[in-house]
């Protein structure tokens, strides 16, 4: 058995991987990242339209702060966040834009003077201040207040993630890649590192830590047409559920974003939409104002999703041979602003779809994009469960998303959640000694050798192809952006005899070494596992919550639902998880749950709401009006921080209004 050890294990290289392994290395501790791939060709790269920080630097966004950004952030959640790590987060935005500015981001800059852009389909000057040029500009994004999203034209993910590897290379982190985890070690109460099997040569390998960071990124595979990466396969969260001891959270939470291109699925960023590009039909007309006057096609994405369904299922899609599909046009934003600022969306029309965008309206239609659920963990990054195994990003229920993701707020959450979680890792790996116990390895070990035995010399008969697109297919049909009770219960039926059926997986290429059919094998009963709990979940939820929208509950129902759904598989031999529940306590809340701001207002109502809504006007009546908006808010809901987070944020804003030397009379 090849045993490797190290403090701070990280499975996964994106954008949130790379920034844990880099808070570990930066306290002295010797870290080392597993990788599918290439750091720098993992999915994080994908990210195109920007990464939200209240800046507030563009005339835009003047007036922005973490209150902004926190109250925009639980809203667009429906009421299904953990608003004290949505306060963490708004608060620590702008520190990791501009640290990565510091680590070589090119991030788009504000010019001063007027600047023409598209608002409402309308050109309108904005006159930008003096003081803010060469500052870090934003740009509007759907479900926000203010323009938040810093951008490096449309390729933020991409310059992101090549800074940041770059970073993680400077200060010697190792890199392992072409190596897939298949296993926790574990001994019920605390995580011990993984088995991880090498790609190229099949070798098993024992990795053993004192942490470990699951950072995979989400689960968009098991449907069939997705917007993730091909790896993006959710076998991060299976290795946390196959542990038997370890949650996952809000695995039902399932995003669709409005634009990916027809057939292939790939996504078009919202900032065409934010840039002030419009959706249209098969008649040409702009269809968005009639079902939401104010927001337009920059409402939240689950809203502007279902409402691009809806006016589809009227009959006023465009037909085509992959079935019916919506108009994005970006034209009016003129040949100059594509090429600047939506390079990549350019490059994907005309290379998959034969098209000019400055000229010919681009066919999309909404995609599955992101994964709000994954393994449940605590403000720290850690599983309430097994002590030492932490996750990060799109793999994490952290739970700062809820039921619905703001656009930019994943791209902020990969670095940002790094940056928070990066140092209790840290703290971890500090306050923990290393335990080694070779025969619970071998153990581990022994259970994925003979697995891969099973599969390479056993008289199993079923495709692992054949289960997955059977799976894909289910989970597009009968678990996609609208839900309904039979449905879903047919899905959840169909996905126990697939997965019934993957015990008797079969492969015909038996090498042990670079074999995709092995490796497909391998994944996909994981794969089946990650399905039934979104299923599960979507079944047993029976109301409408951001993303998750049942036709037969239409209704948010605080009263009974407002919790966290908890997701576990503790019988190896079951074929469906264990469901229970968290209950979110309106009593803690910053921001108690209220009208979102789409459509009419029908939520039932928590009977703690009006209370807590009456205790937050008390608080603040004792405070009197000279306490300031840090101590309304710690007044409120307090919120924990590693000390050297804790620092205020400064803005433009703030400087524009300090008396200058001069003005108080000083000598320049």
């Amino acid at each position: 058995m090849k045993l490797i050890y190290t403090d701070s294990l990280v499975v996964g290289a994106g954008l949130a991987g790379l920034r844990v392994a880099i808070a570990s290395k930066e306290r002295g501790l010797d870290t080392l990242v597993l990788s599918l791939i290439p750091a720098k060709r993992s999915h994080s790269a994908a990210a195109q339209g920007g990464m939200q920080a209240s800046l507030g630097n563009a005339v835009k966004g003047m007036g922005d702060d973490e209150d902004v950004h926190f109250q925009d952030t639980v809203k667009g959640s429906d009421w299904g966040c953990d608003q004290e790590v949505a306060r963490m987060f708004a608060h620590c935005a702008p520190k990791a834009v501009r640290e990565l500015a510091n680590w070589g981001v090119p991030w788009s800059r504000v010019s001063a003077g007027p600047r023409e852009v598209i608002v409402n389909a309308q050109k309108v000057t904005l006159q930008e201040a003096e003081e803010a040029h060469g500052l870090i500009n934003a740009r509007d994004f759907g479900g926000t207040k203010k323009w938040r999203t810093c951008y490096t034209a449309d390729g933020t993910g991409h310059s992101l993630l090549y800074a940041m590897d770059n970073k993680a290379i400077s200060m010697d982190i190792p890199v392992h890649e072409r190596i897939e985890a298949l296993a926790l070690i574990h001994d019920g109460k605390r995580c011990h590192g993984v088995i991880a099997r090498c790609l190229i040569t099949g070798e098993l390998r024992a990795y053993v830590a004192k942490s470990t960071t699951i950072a995979t990124g989400g689960y968009g595979r098991i449907y069939e047409v997705s917007t993730n990466a091909i790896i993006c396969e959710g076998i991060g969260q299976a290795l946390a559920l196959e542990t038997g001891v370890a949650t996952l959270g809000n695995m039902e939470a399932v995003q669709f974003h409005p634009t990916a291109i027809v057939p292939v699925g790939i996504l078009t960023t919202e900032g065409c939409r934010g840039d002030g590009g419009l959706l249209r039909d098969k008649d040409g007309y702009r269809f968005m104002p009639d079902y939401e006057p104010e927001k337009k096609e920059l409402a939240s994405r689950d809203v502007v999703s279902r409402r691009m369904t809806e006016h589809m299922r009227k009959g006023k899609g465009v037909d085509s041979p992959y079935g019916p599909h919506l108009w994005l046009d970006i034209t009016l934003l003129g040949r100059k602003h594509i090429e600047t600022n939506l390079r990549e969306v350019q490059e994907i029309c005309e290379n998959f779809l034969g098209i000019d965008p400055a000229k010919d309206w681009i066919p999309v239609r909404p995609t599955q994009h992101y994964s709000m659920g994954g393994i449940r963990t605590k403000a720290t990054g850690e599983s309430p469960q097994l002590k030492g195994l932490f996750s990060v990003g799109e793999a994490a229920c952290w739970d700062m998303h809820g039921f619905n993701r703001l656009g930019g707020n994943s791209l902020a959450e990969t670095v940002v959640g790094g940056m928070i979680i990066g140092k209790y890792v840290a703290d971890f790996c500090e306050n923990n000694s290393l335990e080694i116990d070779t025969q619970l390895a071998e153990k581990f070990m022994r259970q994925v050798q003979t697995e891969i035995d099973t599969l390479v010399d056993g008289e199993g008969h079923e495709s692992p192809f054949e289960l997955k697109r059977e799976m894909q297919r289910i989970m597009m049909d009968y678990v996609g952006i609208f839900r309904n009770g039979p449905e879903l219960d047919k899905a959840v039926t169909e996905l126990k005899a697939l997965l019934g059926r993957s015990r008797k997986l079969g492969i015909k290429c038996k090498k042990r070494h670079a074999n995709p059919e092995l490796v497909e094998a391998l994944r996909v009963k994981r794969m089946l596992k990650v399905a039934l709990t979104v299923a599960c979940g979507a079944a047993a939820r029976t109301e409408s919550r951001g993303a998750h929208a049942r036709e037969d509950y239409p209704q948010r129902n605080d009263r009974d639902w407002l919790n966290r759904t908890l997701a576990s598989w503790p019988d190896a031999e079951a074929l469906a998880p264990v469901l229970s529940y968290e209950p979110l306590d309106v009593m803690k809340m910053e921001l108690p749950p209220g009208y979102r701001g789409y459509g009419i207002d029908n939520a039932i109502a928590h009977p703690d709401t009006a209370k807590r809504e009456q205790q937050i006007a008390e608080i603040l009546a004792g405070l009197g009006d000279d306490a300031d908006r840090y101590q309304r808010q710690a007044a409120l809901m307090p919120f924990e921080l590693p000390p050297s987070l804790q620092a205020k944020n400064e803005r433009l804003s703030d400087t524009l209004q300090r008396p200058s030397a001069n003005a108080l009379g000083e000598k320049s």
